[in-house]
C-alpha cells in the first residue's frame, strides 16, 4: 500500500480510529494535535472529569491514552506510514505523552497492526454474561504473545487463581461502594455526563443479578429494570492479568498499548472482553494481584474477563473534531509533573 495523502478526511479518520480505544469509565482522557512542521500527531493528556478517586497517580489514564496510541498506530499502519510512536519525548511538557510521525517512509507491505484495522472498529467492552465455552489454547498463546509484543506479560491463571483474583476484585469493590468520593464518582458516570459523549450508558452496564459470579463494577443504584434483566453470569469466567516489569509513566503507556492489542486480537477472533479494574484503584490490593504467583516482581495494570458472548453495546465517544486541539495545550502540566 502507498502511504495516503494527510488530507482533512485521512487526519480525521486517524483520530476517530484512535479514540474508539477503551478509557477508565469512559473517561476519554485524550487530545490530539497535528504538528504540521513535522508531519506528526501528538497525544496530550485531558484531565478529563478528575477521576482523582480512583486514579491519584495518573496510572489508569496514562493506560486509557496507551490504548488510543496502539490505536493510531494501527491505524496508521492501514493509511500505509510506518507506525512508530515515540513515548513522553519532552520533559518539559509532561502532558505530551506520545508522538506519532506520519512518516514519508512508507511501509510498502500490508503489516500485523493493519490486519487489525477491522477488529479497531468492532471491539466493545462487554459487561453481559459469557458462555461456558473455554478459550482455545492456541488463542490464549497468540493473546499472551500480543502483549509481550507491546513489552508486557499477559497470564492466564487456573481456577484456583481465579478464585482468588475475583475476590480481590470483590473486596475492592466492596470498598468503592463504601468511600463516599468514589461512589459519587460512579453515580455521576452512570448515565453519561451531560450529553459530552462521556461516561457509561445504562445499555452498556450488562445484566447482572445477587446471584452473580462476576463482581462488574456495582452501578447497582442506577439499573432500571424494564432496561436491565437480571440474569447470571457464568460459572467459571476466563480471566487473564496484564502486567510489566516496571511501573514507571513510560510502562503504564506500554501497558496500555499491550492492552488493546490483545483487545484487537481477541476482537478478532470473534471473543468477548470485560475489564475488571477496581482491585486496581486500592494499591494494597493492586500488589496481590501479581505478588504471590511470580519469580520476580510485577505489577499489574488490568485484570481481563473473556468469552464468547453478545457484543457490547458502544459508548459513545467525542467526536475527531472534539478532541483536536489547535493550541496543543490540552492539560495543565502540572498535574503530571511530580509523576514517576
Amino acid at each position: 500500500m502507498s502511504a495516503a495523502v494527510l488530507d482533512a478526511s485521512t487526519l480525521e479518520t486517524l483520530i476517530a480510529a484512535a479514540v474508539t480505544a477503551p478509557s477508565i469509565h469512559n473517561s476519554q482522557p485524550w487530545r490530539f494535535r497535528l504538528d504540521p512542521d513535522d508531519v506528526a500527531l501528538e497525544i496530550r493528556a485531558a484531565d478529563r472529569h478528575g477521576l482523582r478517586h480512583i486514579d491519584p497517580q495518573g496510572r489508569a489514564l496514562h493506560l486509557s491514552i496507551g490504548c488510543a496510541i496502539f490505536n493510531l498506530r494501527v491505524a496508521v499502519a492501514h493509511f500505509g506510514w510506518t507506525p512508530v510512536a515515540r513515548l513522553l519525548p519532552r520533559p518539559t511538557e509532561p502532558d505530551l505523552l506520545a508522538v506519532v510521525p506520519l512518516s514519508s517512509a512508507v511501509t510498502g507491505r500490508s503489516t500485523r497492526l493493519s490486519a487489525l484495522y477491522g477488529a479497531l472498529w468492532r471491539r466493545h467492552s462487554s459487561r453481559f454474561p459469557f458462555s461456558s465455552r473455554p478459550l482455545p489454547r492456541r488463542l490464549l498463546g497468540e493473546l499472551a504473545m500480543a502483549a509481550q509484543a507491546e513489552g508486557a506479560l499477559l497470564t492466564h491463571p487456573g481456577p484456583a487463581e481465579t478464585d482468588r483474583l475475583l475476590q480481590l476484585t470483590w473486596e475492592a469493590e466492596r470498598l468503592n461502594t463504601a468511600d463516599a468520593g468514589r461512589a459519587a464518582g460512579s453515580r455521576r458516570l452512570a448515565h453519561g455526563i451531560d450529553g459530552t459523549g462521556l461516561g457509561i450508558p445504562p445499555a452498556a452496564l450488562g445484566h447482572q443479578d445477587a446471584r452473580e459470579r462476576i463482581p462488574m463494577r456495582d452501578f447497582g443504584a442506577h439499573r432500571h429494570p424494564a432496561v436491565l434483566v437480571s440474569r447470571p453470569f457464568e460459572k467459571r469466567p476466563s480471566i487473564s492479568v496484564l502486567s510489566t516489569a516496571h511501573d514507571r509513566r513510560v510502562d503504564w503507556l506500554r501497558a496500555g498499548q499491550a492492552l488493546e492489542r490483545v483487545l484487537l486480537v481477541a476482537t478478532a477472533h470473534g471473543v468477548r472482553a470485560s475489564l475488571l479494574h477496581q482491585a486496581l484503584e486500592w494499591p494494597a490490593l493492586r500488589e496481590r494481584l501479581t505478588g504471590e504467583h511470580h519469580t520476580r516482581p510485577e505489577h499489574a495494570h488490568m485484570v481481563i474477563r473473556f468469552g464468547y458472548g453478545p457484543e457490547g453495546a458502544p459508548s459513545p465517544r467525542l467526536t475527531a473534531r472534539q478532541v483536536l486541539d489547535d493550541s496543543g495545550h490540552a492539560a495543565r502540566a502540572d498535574r503530571f509533573s511530580s509523576l514517576p
